[in-house]
């Protein structure tokens, strides 16, 4: 999943790292050039077979927090 994401097109970011207080809690971060980007990645085929395994998982939950930015100020 990680390796397939950091392939996409516009993917500038893409990781996974567990909560060092909860367990089980997996939090994923990701930068993308573009919202267009973003949806192309929420529509492909290794996003949909990720999700297909939730259920085996045990994955019962997501809270997903986007963000735009702008171009970064010079200091």
């Amino acid at each position: 999943m990680i390796l397939q994401s950091r392939l996409e097109q516009g993917c500038e970011e893409y990781a996974y790292a567990e909560d060092v207080l909860t367990a089980g809690l997996i939090h994923v971060k990701e930068m993308w050039q573009s919202g267009a980007d973003l949806d192309r990645h929420f529509a492909s085929e290794h996003i949909a077979a990720w999700r297909a395994t939730w259920p085996e998982s045990g994955i019962s939950d997501r809270s997903l927090r986007l963000y735009e930015v702008g171009e970064p100020n010079s200091i």
